[in-house]
């Protein structure tokens, strides 16, 4: 039987509540039980398009567990599958590759075309009859996972039974509708992945405050001083901090990236960083975006996936290295916080720690949403023995 936690005392106010017990960042038990209730009944972040970015590009990713495959179908549209064989469950495709013409099971053969429909059955109704009755194609596809495309984040469903897309996204999709413009990817030079020893749930605390940006980003905070953030606060979908100084990166002739058009004057200065949650970190600037996906793997292991984007496809690419290489320390500067507060977890006498009123606010949300999430998991469960 699972692990029951309290969290009676996480759903308090922000002045009186606690963080959640040790046990959501060490405990086997309670991370399946957040897989299901915070991760695979919501809207989470697999990967991104830019991952598959030419027709028949394929992608085998593993998921919480869960084999998956992302891939750009000759239509030129982006699904997940689940990815295995719908005949002996074996998987399909072991690294990232280029379809040419249909998925091949490499057990017995069954191909899939890029759409997810099976396409062929050797020898399935004996040797050389590729049919039969029983066999029906139409109804042994690939399994879709439910999907939607969004800032390229490729969002997915595996409950299948969350809002629509547009609807469990509003709020944030309405905070940032003045950046609703074509992204580009900056491409090879414009990502890089962090493996971290902490629970997923940390780096997304991290991110979304500013509270810790004197001591941890010494140079950061030297002109994005902590007086110069505020919090973004979203109760039961988002959480954040935004700056109204934010200084652009510019090459050895002082030319920086080419703006986003049409943005308010707002941006002129301004930049804003957001954990949608559960699992994905964005932020926006005047002249380019940047999203991380957590993968959870395992209570005390994550890995960061950093992509960089632009407003424009033919950036300097001098510029866009130098800038991925500001964000990667800076995005280094933070392990040592998230793996120290890891191993703190694993303190008996530890209560989840209390919140300052006046910095805290978007991690206690996180910490509400959390808790508010698998109480209803919970309760769900409950109901249905």
């Amino acid at each position: 039987m699972t692990k029951v936690t309290d969290l009676s005392s996480v759903r308090r106010p922000l002045a009186e509540a606690n963080g959640l017990p040790n046990a959501h960042y060490t405990d086997p038990e309670v991370f399946a039980e957040e897989r299901n209730a915070l991760i695979f009944s919501q809207w989470a972040g697999l990967a991104v398009a830019s991952d598959v970015p030419e027709a028949g590009d394929a992608k085998p990713i593993t998921f919480l567990g869960m084999p998956l495959l992302l891939l750009r179908g000759k239509d030129d549209t982006v699904r997940v599958f689940q990815n295995i064989c719908r005949h002996r469950g074996m998987i399909l495709v072991e690294e990232a590759r280029k379809i040419e013409g249909a998925i091949r099971c490499p057990y017995h053969s069954w191909c899939y075309g890029s759409d997810g429909r099976l396409v062929s059955t050797p020898h399935v109704g004996g040797p050389g009859q590729n049919t039969h009755d029983a066999i029906k194609r139409n109804e042994l596809g690939l399994i879709e996972v439910r999907s939607h495309i969004w800032r390229d984040v490729v969002w997915i469903n595996v409950s299948g039974d969350a809002p629509a897309f547009e609807d469990a996204m509003r709020p944030v999709m309405e905070r940032w509708a003045e950046f609703e413009k074509p992204l580009y990817h900056g491409g090879f030079d414009s990502v890089f992945s962090l493996e971290v020893n902490t629970n997923w749930k940390l780096a997304v605390e991290n991110y979304c405050e500013s509270y810790h940006l004197p001591w941890v980003h010494p140079g950061l905070n030297s002109y994005s001083r902590l007086e110069d953030h505020y919090n973004i606060e979203e109760p039961g979908q988002f959480s954040g901090q935004g700056t109204l100084v934010y200084r652009q990166v510019t090459n050895e002739n002082g030319e920086p990236f080419p703006d986003f058009e049409g943005l308010s004057n707002k941006w002129d200065t301004a930049a804003e960083y957001i954990s949608v949650f559960p699992n994905v970190l964005l932020g926006v600037h005047r002249d380019h975006a940047f999203a991380i996906v957590l993968v959870p793997e395992g209570p005390e292991k994550t890995v960061e996936n950093i992509h960089l984007y632009y407003a424009r496809p033919d950036t300097d690419s001098g510029l866009r290295q130098r800038n991925t290489q500001l964000w990667k320390t800076v995005f280094e500067e933070d392990i040592f916080v998230v793996e120290g507060m890891q191993r703190g977890r694993h303190a008996t006498g530890f209560d989840g720690g209390r919140f300052s009123p006046a910095m805290d606010g978007p991690t206690h949300i996180f910490h509400d949403w959390v808790a508010s999430k698998v109480e209803t998991w919970r309760a769900s469960a409950k109901a249905a023995e």
